[in-house]
């Protein structure tokens, strides 16, 4: 099976909530990501293959969050590591068939995460986040430099609401990444396709 990367005017919906990104697929989210950084592995397994389940209902991409080998194990899609973890490890471990996606914050790192072979790269946090703690915003300059300067699919995320995402789409962002504003699915997609026409 190719890698099928959807990331062109989409949203992505991240929550450790399985019920959460259930109702995002239903009001059209094309991507979710399973980020749970608190349950036991065997828990967040259990949540991961519930989701794959799901995917004999609905069509969508299933990303799982920092574990290579638990999303092999749970059938995802992909697998998302952060800058604490090799692009090229969670490759050798998913295998080429799967999306690997790489957290960046800045130019360089993006650049990186392309050479290592990154399928798609999130960019942010565009604004601060409490989902990030400790993590300065990047603002939507990163954003502008990864739509014009790198050729890979990215995901801007961090603190993208209602109230800011016409300037992130303004910015270049092609696929808009929430996690708090999950809720309002149906009118951020409006706004993200209203732009991509």
């Amino acid at each position: 099976m190719a890698r099928q990367i959807p990331f062109k005017n989409d949203l992505y919906v991240v929550s450790s909530s399985v019920a959460e990104l259930k109702k995002a697929i239903d009001d059209g989210a094309a991507i979710v990501q399973l980020r749970d950084k608190t349950s036991d592995e065997k828990t967040v397994l259990e949540k991961a293959r519930e989701i794959v389940e799901y995917k004999k209902l609905k069509d969508f991409v299933f990303i799982l969050n920092d574990d290579p080998h638990l999303a092999v194990r749970a059938g995802a899609d992909g697998v998302h590591v952060g800058q604490d973890m090799s692009t090229g490890d969670a490759r050798a471990t998913v295998g080429r068939d799967m999306i690997v996606g790489k957290t960046t914050h800045n130019l360089e790192q993006g650049r990186q995460a392309i050479e290592d072979g990154a399928d798609y790269i999130s960019t942010g946090p565009v604004y601060p986040t409490p989902t990030k703690p400790g993590r300065p915003a990047v603002g939507l300059e990163y954003v502008r430099e990864a739509a014009e300067g790198l050729d890979i699919p990215a995901v801007a995320i961090g603190g993208i609401d209602l109230d800011n995402i016409d300037d992130v789409l303004s910015a270049g962002a092609k696929t808009i990444g929430v996690v708090r504003a999950c809720t309002d699915a149906p009118e951020l997609l409006k706004r993200i396709k209203k732009v991509a026409k």
